[in-house]
């Protein structure tokens, strides 16, 4: 499914980028919202002040409640991952929001991308484990029981795997839903009037998708931790 016509993919297709921008456009999406979040942040710190105006307000209350959201549900050791932990929300959410725009792409909606976020997930979840514990992190892929560690070991391994393609294939999946259903009343009914309905349920998708992919994240994180004992 491609869209009608997406902005920066034209713009590639100026600077003679033709092949890479219809191959990759959700690669040059994610270019975009890593701009505008680097851009965004890096105006907000400069008119960090001692009484806030409303952008630092919206801003200053977001990330304090992801922190403490973090923090309620992993303890006061999820500080250390929720740095990580809010970018991913972020990040994914402005993700899933561009789509609602015409001419935008959701990187989101492609496999690719989400993918490269839960490989990201894997990864951390480890370095957690081991940052906390050290190398003993790895005894709980053997179980409780040395005996049974010819089962439980292989199980554990694929648990851990198959947490990629949950993560991976839950955010692509709604995400590629939501396009589809957008284009076809895009097709039936014209610009205007067809995103009109879908527009506040597209927010509401994106902003619960991106939780979700933060939630689990989260709790991969304090398992982590958790395993390591």
């Amino acid at each position: 499914m491609e869209h009608p016509f997406l902005y920066f993919v034209y713009l590639f297709e100026l600077i003679g980028l033709d092949h890479f921008a219809h191959e990759y456009p959700h690669v040059i999406y994610s270019w975009v919202v890593m701009a505008f979040m680097i851009i965004a942040g890096a105006l907000m710190a400069k008119t960090i002040s001692i009484i806030p105006r409303m952008p630092q307000n919206v801003l200053e209350t977001i990330i304090s409640n992801i922190e403490e959201f973090t923090v309620q549900t992993a303890g006061e050791e999820g500080r250390f991952f929720f740095p990580l932990a809010a970018t991913l929300f972020l990040y994914i959410f402005f993700c899933n929001l561009v789509g609602l725009f015409p001419g935008f792409y959701p990187p989101t909606a492609e496999l690719p991308t989400t993918l490269s976020l839960a490989i990201i997930v894997f990864f951390f979840t480890h370095y957690v484990g081991v940052r906390h514990s050290g190398m003993a992190y790895f005894k709980h892929f053997l179980g409780p029981i040395w005996w049974m560690s010819p089962l439980i070991a292989p199980l554990e391994i694929i648990g851990h795997f198959a947490r990629v393609l949950s993560l991976s294939f839950r955010l692509f999946g709604n995400m590629m839903g939501k396009e589809f259903i957008l284009f076809i009343l895009f097709m039936l009914a014209g610009a205007f009037f067809a995103p009109l309905p879908m527009m506040m349920l597209g927010v509401f998708v994106s902003l619960i998708q991106a939780f979700v992919f933060y939630l689990l994240s989260i709790m991969y994180f304090s398992l982590a931790m958790e395993d390591s004992h």
